[in-house]
């Protein structure tokens, strides 16, 4: 039996007043916590940090999740990093 499988092309980010935030394109949440958030997207990995954030919303069949609380930067890794990657740099 074949797995089916979405294919994602695209890939938004839309932060509403610094305490929304909607992003798509999201193929996993590999951590979070009320601090920091880790997204592997298509384009690669994504680090939301803040205060207080809640993962509201997560949809893995739309690629799609909304985050509420404080968010207070966005930064992102290349789309060769993986889970293991994102291990070794929580350890440092």
């Amino acid at each position: 039996m074949s797995e089916n499988k979405v294919i994602f092309k695209n890939q938004n980010i839309i932060i509403e007043d610094r305490n929304k935030m909607t992003v798509t394109g999201v193929e996993q949440v590999e951590s979070f916590n009320d601090n920091t958030i880790i997204l592997s997207t298509i384009k690669g990995g994504m680090t939301i940090k803040g205060e207080g954030l809640n993962i509201s919303r997560l949809n893995l069949e739309d690629g799609s999740v909304k985050i509420d609380g404080a968010i207070n930067g966005v930064s992102y890794t290349g789309k060769e990093a993986t889970s293991k990657n994102f291990i070794g740099k929580i350890f440092k």
